[in-house]
């Protein structure tokens, strides 16, 4: 039965047992209520905002393109902004990746990626190939539309729709931390994820297999999670191997969050197709794209029919392509990637001190895309009974304190598990970081107490 507790009025809420404080406006890493209370906005909404609340140039840039032209369609037309913002996306990402179709957000992003695949190989091999299936990762989000979800291995999100769902396999996650082969290392876990993904083909039979999908930091369904460089480098020869795909979201990893312009910088490897979203025009804007190299945009678009069958209203809108041009001029000229890293490495070295407190069990990430995962047995890793709802706990006394986590579950099993993610604005300062981390020391504390007292 629904707690009730949203405002009342016409909105459809996504939660009704959330009682949704009403914010009157942001500045910087800063959001403000109604009743003039302050909060730091500890991940960026959902790691979006990364340039901040309240831009005045991005609202003085946005009112003249408003003026000039806000929308045309992709079908019949093109206009600067638009030639401009992919030319810019070019420069961003690594190897080939130079041709950008834009869409509205990470969901669309991911379908379009998808679509992509299959149509890549229908041009190159005729429309009888049966290579239609994608394999994704459980403890993996992809987004919520149908396909996106399809594609998502987070078993409480997929539950009510599972009979409409694509028949997509699933391979193990590179979840160090509770890793299903008892490896002691992060290399070990992150080889034998890699070579599950190769079994997962075998099973499936490579002649139905188009893609494989990953995030390089894990994002919403178990954050700050990440391999060490040779799960890339294995995936990338595998996938070719087999003749597979290789699609890397980084809708959450994107932009700049993780330190490097793009999460698989990381490890020295080029995707064939990127996703992207959420940076790319930090919140000012709906916004994403799927990102092809050269291989698929010629298969497709040169030598095959030269039409991708897809679209949408908004895709390549100029208004928004305009805002993500501007928005990586900002990140460019402010050196915000660099700083992201920075104080990412100052902010790890800080929250380790958290494990003095036993309900915390793991802290892990890359930049400023921080995990932590709560268990009731530090040395045991037993996680709270879900019914507890420690980490709606820990969101509520985090707010009272003054700092927005993003709260997130289920990674043990589906239904066990409580974790967060810490993703601030990359523009964050050092003293910022020191501002953010008391917080959230308030905040854990007020936990241990809460459940130290029953």
């Amino acid at each position: 039965m629904s707690q009730n507790k949203a405002p009342k009025n016409n909105v459809f809420y996504r939660n009704q047992n959330w009682h949704y404080p009403k914010i009157d406006r942001g500045e910087g890493i800063y959001l403000f209520d109604v009743n003039g209370k302050r909060y730091i906005d500890a991940c960026s909404g959902s790691a979006v905002a990364n340039i901040g609340h309240g831009n005045q140039e991005i609202a003085a840039y946005t009112a003249e393109q408003m003026k000039r032209i806000a929308f045309t369609h992709l079908s019949r037309w093109t206009v600067d902004t638009i030639e401009e913002c992919a030319a810019k996306v070019a420069e961003w990402t690594p190897g080939d990746l130079n041709h950008v179709y834009f869409v509205s957000g990470g969901s669309e992003a991911t379908e379009t990626a998808i679509k992509m695949a299959r149509q890549y190989f229908t041009e190159r091999d005729g429309k009888e190939t049966k290579k239609w299936k994608v394999i994704s990762k459980w403890h993996a989000f992809h987004g919520n539309t149908m396909g996106a979800l399809s594609m998502t291995g987070i078993p409480e999100r997929r539950r009510i729709y599972e009979p409409m769902l694509l028949d997509f396999p699933k391979a193990p996650q590179f979840y160090h931390y509770r890793n299903p082969w008892g490896c002691e290392t992060l290399e070990e876990t992150s080889i034998r994820a890699a070579q599950a993904l190769e079994s997962e083909i075998l099973k499936q039979g490579a002649e139905n297999i188009a893609a494989f999908i990953t995030e390089p930091v894990v994002g919403a369904a178990c954050p700050g999670i990440h391999p060490t460089r040779i799960y890339f480098e294995m995936v990338r020869e595998i996938c070719n191997r087999y003749d597979v795909l290789l699609i890397v979201d980084e809708v959450m990893a994107g932009f700049g969050r993780t330190g490097k312009k793009f999460g698989v910088d990381h490890y020295g490897i080029i995707p064939d197709i990127i996703t992207a979203a959420k940076g790319m025009s930090c919140g000012y804007t709906p916004m994403g794209a799927a990102i092809a190299s050269q291989k698929i945009f010629d298969t497709i678009m040169v030598e095959g029919s030269g039409q991708f069958i897809h679209g949408h209203t908004y895709a390549g809108n100029p208004l928004s392509c305009g805002i993500a041009a501007k928005v990586m001029e900002i990140l460019e000229r402010g050196h915000v990637v660099e700083n992201a890293e920075t104080q990412g490495e100052y902010f790890m070295e800080k929250l380790h001190s958290l494990y003095q407190y036993p309900i915390v069990g793991d802290i892990r990430g890359k930049g400023l895309m921080i995990g932590i995962e709560f268990v009731k047995d530090q040395k045991t890793k037993e996680p709270f009974e879900a019914q507890q709802n420690i980490k709606g706990k820990f969101t509520a006394n985090c707010m009272e304190e003054g700092i927005v986590p993003y709260p997130g579950g289920g990674a043990v099993d589906g239904i066990h598990g409580d974790h967060v993610l810490i993703a601030p604005p990359l523009s964050i300062t050092r003293e910022q970081i020191d501002e953010l981390f008391e917080g959230l020391e308030r905040g854990i504390r007020r936990t241990v107490e809460e459940f130290a007292t029953r």
